[in-house]
Parts: structure tokens; sequence; C-alpha cells
């Protein structure tokens, strides 16, 4: 926690998804949502829907149909929202300037693609989306100012996935944001910020629930609101299992379990800030304020044993076997300064004597096919080992409390999933987690059973 607190801890910061700026009405949900509590000082934005998805196709240098048709969708997403606002001179200059930088930094693209480039391309959805939501704002009679949060969110220029300087955030934030609070609503971006050079960076998808909480730490406000298009956190994905229910109020640490292990509510760094500083994060539907929510906040009285189940796609299974391993010493850490010279980052690992087996999450990967495993890495591990590569893979895991404690929890797990075959588990690091490594084709049906046997209705 920051030495300096803010004058105004009663102030929340919301941040609405992508799905609650989707477009003209959904924007006015929002606009509800704000002009109903007057503790909302300061807004943060992802990019309109879509928006974000094209932006990183024309960052990949596309031909010029495809890049004609990713503009022209950008565009239309865009007016729709403006041919339902009054008084649109202005905001069609700011949007139109905005649109032709996009499609010059597209055929930049087209020659020549880089990280750099893709931050820049990819930050015109936030400022489009708050510039027009600012505008909408102001045509219901409220006093909202748009600010740039790459005034203020200075990172590494690590691009695609950037770190925040959280101490010169809160420098800057008290002394550029702090001020205005007190007169107006803050709509400002998330997802961006800008390396010491100036260039445009972005933290990385979901980034801007992590903005949201960077900005609830570095005011020290009184709550972070992510509004999105699900009222709370579920036991599970209720697209999965028709039977989950929302979980009322959840601990930080449960919550940050889910959001590692593919709960796509929370982005999985969001609650870092918030866990700083004890600010309690609520989770909402902008589109039906009105059902409630869940609220993470720092302790919760008498735990669950099982409190949620959540799925992660797009695994891969590295087994490594070697003879070298049997009493020897050395072997894992050559495995490991290899996969680091690779910025390959191991999820989950178990051992036997003679051979390792360790998972690599691929949902973040940027490469064409997907997979983390180039040629030049698996060339490098052969010289180590025989080396066996098994995807299209799922992790799912149950999340709870003191699982490492609990007795008969193998039988009530795995007696529901005798007709399943696992190839991995991990239990006993965590004692909020047991994660099993399972076909991607059986995955939706294991979660089924789970939730049938764990959950009762």
């Amino acid at each position: 926690m920051y030495a300096v607190s803010s004058p105004y801890p009663q102030y929340v910061v919301a941040k609405f998804g992508g799905t609650s700026v989707a477009d003209f009405d959904a924007m006015n949900h929002c606009a509800d949502i704000i002009l109903a509590n007057s503790d909302v000082r300061v807004v943060v934005l992802s990019a309109s829907a879509g928006v974000t998805n094209l932006l990183v196709a024309l960052a990949t240098g596309c031909d010029s149909n495809k890049r004609e048709k990713c503009l022209k969708q950008i565009r239309d997403i865009q007016y729709a929202i403006i041919d339902r606002l009054n008084d649109v001179d202005v905001i069609c200059e700011e949007i139109d300037r905005l649109l032709e930088n996009i499609e010059m930094l597209s055929e930049a693209a087209s020659l020549a693609t880089s990280e750099a480039l893709t931050d820049e391309l990819v930050s015109h959805g936030e400022v489009m989306s708050t510039l027009l939501f600012v505008e909408l704002l102001r045509q219901r009679n409220a006093n909202a100012e748009w600010f740039d949060i790459r005034r203020i969110m200075r990172t590494n220029d690590h691009f695609g996935r950037a770190e925040p300087d959280t101490l010169q955030l809160h420098i800057s934030a008290v002394e550029q944001l702090q001020p205005r609070l007190n007169n107006t609503v803050v709509i400002t971006q998330g997802f961006i910020g800008r390396e010491e050079k100036g260039r445009t960076t972005t933290l990385g998808r979901g980034g801007s629930d992590y903005t949201a909480a960077l900005l609830g730490e570095a005011l020290n406000l009184q709550r972070v609101d992510i509004w999105t298009d699900v009222p709370g956190i579920y036991t599970t994905d209720p697209r999965v299992a028709p039977t989950a229910k929302r979980i009322d109020k959840i601990a930080f640490d449960e919550a940050a379990e889910m959001a590692t292990f593919g709960a796509k509510i929370l982005h999985p760094a969001t609650l870092l800030p918030a866990v700083r500083c004890g600010i309690p994060v609520f989770v909402g539907s902008s589109k039906d304020p009105q059902a409630g929510g869940t609220l993470v906040c720092d302790k919760i009285e008498n735990p669950p044993l099982f409190r949620a189940l959540a799925l992660r796609r797009k695994q891969t299974l590295l087994t490594l076997h070697s003879l070298k391993m049997l009493h020897a010493r050395g072997f894992l850490a050559e495995v490991f300064t290899l996969l680091l010279r690779h910025n390959i980052s191991v999820d989950l690992i178990t051992t036997s004597e003679v051979s390792v087996a360790l998972t690599l999450d691929t949902t973040g990967s940027t490469s064409t096919n997907g997979s983390l495993l180039t040629n030049a890495l698996l060339t490098e591990l052969s010289t180590l080992c025989r080396v066996e590569v098994e995807e299209d893979l799922a992790l799912v895991a149950i999340i709870g409390n003191e699982l490492s404690q609990a007795k008969g929890l193998g039988k009530a797990i795995f007696g529901a999933l005798e007709s399943f075959n696992i190839r991995m588990i991990s239990y006993g690091a965590s004692s909020h987690n047991v994660c099993l490594l399972v076909p991607g084709k059986d995955a939706e049906s294991i979660i089924q059973k789970l939730h049938q046997n764990l959950f009762k209705v």
C-alpha cells in the first residue's frame, strides 16, 4: 500500500468490458450505471466488442482485400454509435482521424509488422470507445472528461504484455487524476500504456481489468467495479453446466485461483493490486445491474470445501524421458534453463524416476500454429532426452479451501470421473486446487459430471 492516501476513499473505479460498450444501447446501459451512482468517478473502458480482434488482424499484415474488409467493419462499429448521437461534427472528426491512422498503420504492417506497431494499432480500439462514450455522457448532461491513460500508465517495453511502473503510476495519478475527481467523471482507457520512449504498449488481453485495479490502488479508492455481460462469478461456466450457481461473496485467493485456471470473468493479474491494498472488487452485469453480482474481498468466514470449477483449453503436455535423471543431478536445471532461453513458461509439472511431464498453456500464443514448441526448441531438447508432445488437451481445475486436509477427496473426485481418461494430476502444491489434465474432447462432460457430484443442486 502506498504511503500517500487519497482524500476521496469513498470513490469507485468502474470498468466496462467490450460487450458492455459494444453499441449505442450497451453504452447507454453503462451510462445509466454511472449516473445512478455518484461515487463512480473513474471509468475504464475496453474497446467495443470485436474491434480488438479486427485490429489484431490488421497488425498481422493481411492482404489488401482483407485489410479493406477489416477497416470497413471497424468503421461500421464506430458509426453505428455515432449515427445515434446528436451534434456529431466534432466526434466525427476525431473518429475519422483515428480511422485514417488505423488505415495508415495497417498499410505499414502489410509491409513489415512488429510488436511495437501491433500495440500502436490495437490501442486505437480503446481510444475510440472512450471518445464515443464521453460524447454520449455529455449529451446526457453528465460532467465527463476524456483522459489519455498513457499520460500516467508508464510501462516497460515488453510490447504485447507490458508491465506497469506502479510507483510512477501512483505519483502521476495523484498529481493528474486526483484533483479532477471532485468535479467530474474521468473516462479513460484500459489495456494500454506508454514506455519511456513514448511508444504505446499494451498490458495483454484482459488488461482493462488490471488497469482498473491499478487505478483503484493508486488512488486508494473504495472499490473496483467490473461490469461485464454476466451477473457475477459462478461455480462454473453456466454455458457448460446450466446448474451453475452464482457465488455472492468470494475470497481474493479463491477468485485468483479461478482466474489463473481459466475463469474468464477476471483477468488473472486483476486482483493483485486489489489484494495489496485490500480493496474489494465487485463483478456484475452491465445489462442487468439490478441482478446483483459477486463481491471479491479479503476473507470469507467458513468457506466451502469446493468453491468452483475452471476450464482452460489449448494445453500441451511435454513429456521428457531420460535415463540421465536416474539418481542424477542437474537434468531438470538443464531443461528449465533451455525453456527459459526460449521464453517458455511451465504450468504444471510431475516427475518419475526417468521422466518429467510438463504442461504448457498455449491460450495466449501468438504463433501461427498456436504452439509454443518451435523446431529449434524441440531440437535442443532432443539432445538431452526423448521428447513426446501431446496437444489438444484441457486443464480442469477444482478450486476450494483446505483441499489438502480434506478426507475422502480422491473418492469424491475420481469416483465421479471413473469413465474418463485423466492424463495428468497435480495435487498438493496448493490447498486451493486440484488440477486434472484431460482430453479436450472430454472437457465439458467432465465439468458437467464434477459439478453434478461436487455441487449438489
